[in-house]
C-alpha cells in the first residue's frame, strides 16, 4: 500500500534510474509496460519501510529458541508499557531457511490522525521512526513555538532537506511518520548552549508500528536487514579460516562472520575512517567475540609487496586470507526507508571508481581456491552487475559459484551476463514484488521479497 510519496531524487538521477530500469535487455525481455511497471514500483516502495523487522540471533551464545524466547519477553514488557490493551502479543518468527534469523511483522500503515501541533525532523530520522525508533533530539528541525514537555505532537519529516533549524513551522514537501509525546520543552532543544541529547518525542502512535530495540537484548538480538544476514552465511566461513571483511563498519557483518565461525579462527576488519573502529571493537566485545581484530586502514592499499613480512597488521602480502568480503562503498541506493536522497547525478557515478581499486586488492589477498564474496544495498547496474561482468574479463582466475542461501532474485538484465552467469547471482529486487505479494501469504514468503534493495556475487579463485 503507498502511503508515502516516491522517494525524492533529483531529476537527472531519476533519469538515469529510468535508463538502467529499462535498458534495452530488460524492454526485450519484459516489453516497456512492465519495466516501466517496475521502476515506477521501486521508487515508491523505496520510501516505505518492509513489511518486516529481522533480527540475527546470537546463536553461538544461545539456543534461537531460547533466544525468540527471550526477546518475546523483553517486548512484551516494553508493549505493556505504552499499550491499553490487557493483552498483549508479540509474533516473533524463525526464518525457515536460515538459522539465525528471527522476523518480526511490522503493522501499517495505520490509521493515525495528524494533530495541529507539529513537529519536524531531519528525512534520516524519519526513517528511523518507519523502523521504530523514537525520535532523539539532534533529529529536530522545527517545533511549535510554546512547546513543552508532554505536549502531544505529530511528527513529519523533511522530504527535500529544505526546513531550517529552529523553525516554529514549516510547510514544504513533508511526510507524516506518527504521533508522539514531547520529552523536553523547545528550549530545551534549540536554546542550549550544548547541544541536547536523548529523546526528544517518544512515538505513541507510529505510522508503522515496529518494536523499539534500544537496549533490548543487545548481546542475543542484533537489528540487521535480512540481506546483510544472507552475505555471510554466502560467505560460508569455517572454524580455523583466516577472513577479510575489506570495508567493516560499523561491523555487523563482520561479528556474524566471527559468529558462524564459532569464534575459532580470526576475522580481520579493516576501516579507513578513525572513528568507525570504536564502533566495530564495541560491537565483537559486546558479542563475546575474540577472534575479531580491527585496523584503520584504507583497503585499496592492504597489499603489501613483502610477501616475508613478520607484523600482523596491514597491508597482507598476497594470498593471506581464505575467504575475502568486500561490502563495498556503494551509493545506497537500496536502503529503505528512504524518502529522499540529495545526491547528484556525478555523486551517484562516483562509486564505481573505487569499487573497482577495492576489488583489485581483494583478488590479490584471496587465497587459491578461495573465496570472495562482492556484495552492495544499492540497485544501479553500474555497482552490481556491470562490476560482475568487468571482474570475470579482468581477472580469469575468478568464476561465479551458487549462493546458499539464495531467497532473493537472479541478477539483473543490461550488463551482458549470460542467463547461466545472472542466474548465480542474487539481487534483493523489491520492486518486482512490493504491493503485489498479499498479506495472506505467510511472512517468511513475503519477508524474502520485501526487502532493501541488495546486490551478492560470490566468486572462486582459481
Amino acid at each position: 500500500m503507498s502511503t508515502f510519496p516516491r522517494i525524492s531524487l533529483r531529476p537527472e538521477v531519476t533519469d538515469y534510474l529510468k535508463n538502467v530500469f529499462l535498458n534495452k535487455e530488460v524492454l526485450a525481455a519484459v516489453g516497456h509496460q512492465e519495466a516501466e511497471s517496475r521502476f515506477q514500483r521501486l521508487l515508491t516502495c523505496l520510501s516505505h519501510p518492509p513489511s518486516y523487522t529481522c533480527v540475527r540471533a546470537s546463536t553461538h551464545l544461545a539456543p534461537l529458541e531460547e533466544i525468540r524466547q527471550k526477546l518475546g519477553e523483553e517486548l512484551k514488557k516494553q508493549q505493556m508499557c505504552t499499550s491499553t490493551e490487557k493483552e498483549v502479543s508479540v509474533q516473533i518468527l524463525p526464518h525457515p531457511r536460515i538459522p539465525d534469523v528471527l522476523l518480526l511483522p511490522v503493522d501499517g500503515p495505520r490509521p493515525v490522525e495528524q494533530l495541529s501541533s507539529e513537529v519536524v525532523v531531519g528525512a534520516q530520522c524519519g526513517s528511523a521512526v518507519l523502523r521504530g525508533a523514537n525520535v532523539f533530539v539532534p533529529g529536530i528541525l522545527a517545533s511549535p513555538k510554546f512547546m513543552k514537555a508532554g505536549d502531544v505532537v505529530s511528527v513529519f519529516s523533511d522530504l527535500e532537506g529544505r526546513c531550517t533549524r529552529g523553525a516554529t513551522s514549516f510547510q514544504g514537501m513533508r511526510g507524516f511518520v506518527g504521533n508522539g509525546v514531547a520529552q523536553i520543552d523547545r528550549s530545551g532543544i534549540f536554546c542550549t548552549d550544548v547541544a541536547a541529547k536523548g529523546v526528544g518525542v517518544r512515538m505513541v502512535e507510529p505510522l508503522y508500528q515496529s518494536p523499539s530495540f534500544d537496549g533490548v537484548l543487545p548481546n542475543l538480538a542484533f537489528l540487521q536487514n535480512l540481506p546483510s544476514v544472507v552475505v555471510g552465511h554466502v560467505l560460508g566461513p569455517l572454524p580455523g579460516e583466516r577472513i577479510l571483511d575489506m570495508c567493516a563498519a560499523p561491523g555487523g557483518k563482520t561479528c556474524h562472520i566471527a559468529a558462524l565461525m564459532r569464534d575459532q579462527g580470526e576475522v580481520v576488519a579493516l576501516e579507513k575512517i578513525k572513528n568507525k573502529i570504536d564502533r566495530i571493537r564495541q560491537n565483537a566485545k559486546m558479542l563475546q567475540l575474540n577472534s575479531v581484530k580491527v585496523y584503520c586502514f584504507n583497503s585499496t592499499k592492504a597489499v603489501s609487496s613483502d610477501s616475508a613480512q613478520e607484523h600482523e597488521g596491514p597491508p597482507f602480502p598476497a594470498e593471506s586470507f581464505d575467504r575475502v568480503l568486500l561490502d563495498a562503498p556503494c551509493s545506497g541506493l537500496g536502503q529503505r526507508p528512504s524518502m529522499s536522497c540529495t545526491w547528484s547525478l556525478k555523486e551517484l557515478c562516483s562509486y564505481q571508481p573505487l569499487q573497482r581499486k577495492l576489488f583489485h586488492a581483494a583478488v590479490q589477498l584471496v587465497k587459491k581456491g578461495g573465496v570472495l564474496v562482492y556484495s552492495t544495498c544499492t540497485v544501479t547496474l553500474a555497482e552490481n552487475e556491470e562490476q560482475v561482468a568487468w571482474a570475470l574479463e579482468t581477472f580469469p582466475c575468478l568464476t561465479l559459484q551458487p549462493q546458499e542461501p539464495h531467497i532473493g532474485s537472479e541478477g539483473m538484465l543490461g550488463a551482458g551476463l549470460s542467463p547461466e552467469q545472472l542466474h548465480l547471482l542474487q539481487r534483493f529486487s523489491p520492486e518486482l514484488t512490493w504491493d503485489q505479494t498479499g498479506a495472506a501469504a505467510p511472512l517468511p514468503y513475503r519477508a524474502d521479497r520485501d526487502t532493501i534493495g541488495f546486490f551478492i556475487a560470490k566468486f572462486l579463485k582459481k
